[in-house]
């Protein structure tokens, strides 16, 4: 069924939905999962992002994104110098993915504090999005519900302990996905959520043993939320 962001599509700036919206959503996304300010950034443009997004603007809408702006920010066009001002360092090249989507994106990020995050993103329509890894693993989900992201070493217990912190505030799961490297290794689960996710929830999951890092992504507003020391 059709609904009404199908038909009129996102309230944004620049001539394609796709090639510029649905980029700035990447870049955006990125950053969030980055959990830090973005320093450097190695982006690459496949298939249709590679061949067509300079005149679509998708290179300014997917730097603006790593600034931190959404979609209907005036500021999309100028991102490449306020990039500058802010010691934002970027640069762009053709990247070669098989059996990837025609617009997809591989961002290759350091933060400020040193840390780093490889996010590969399509944009598939409308202005929406999927990610379709993190660092190498595999993963679905487009940041359209709320969205709980957990990294954790791939030992047991973990699922059961944040599903059960989710139950005691009373948040229900619509989706859960589960995803690893290797049998033992690093392993990330995206729950999509009901309720909006709060900052206690966030800061218990990252307190527990064996978790690496948690976002939390929420529809009305999103949080970035920073890993555990």
């Amino acid at each position: 069924m059709l609904d009404i962001f199908d038909i009129l599509g996102p309230v944004m700036v620049g001539p394609s939905s796709s090639h510029t919206a649905g980029a700035v959503r990447i870049g955006h996304m990125a950053r969030t999962l980055l959990g830090a300010e973005v320093a450097r950034a190695d982006i690459g443009l496949h298939g249709s992002f590679a061949d067509t997004g300079r005149g679509h603007g998708t290179d300014r809408a997917l730097v603006a994104g790593l600034l931190g702006m959404k979609p209907d920010d005036l500021g999309i066009p100028q991102s490449f110098e306020i990039a500058a001002n802010q010691g934002l360092e970027f640069h762009f090249h053709t990247a070669r993915l098989r059996d990837a989507h025609p617009n997809t994106a591989v961002l290759r990020l350091t933060g400020a504090s040193g840390r780093k995050l490889e996010v590969v993103g399509a944009s598939i329509g409308g202005g929406r999005i999927n990610i379709c890894q993190i660092d190498g693993i595999t993963t679905n989900f487009g940041g359209d519900h709320n969205t709980l992201i957990v990294h954790n070493q791939d030992t047991p217990g973990h699922v059961a302990e944040v599903t059960t912190a989710l139950a005691q505030r009373g948040i229900n799961i619509a989706t859960m996905q589960l995803y690893r490297s290797t049998a033992g290794g690093y392993a990330v689960m995206v729950l999509e959520c009901d309720q909006p996710l709060p900052d206690a929830l966030i800061a218990e999951l990252r307190g527990m043993q064996g978790i690496v890092k948690v976002t939390g992504l929420n529809l009305a507003q999103q949080t970035e939320t920073k890993e555990g020391a």
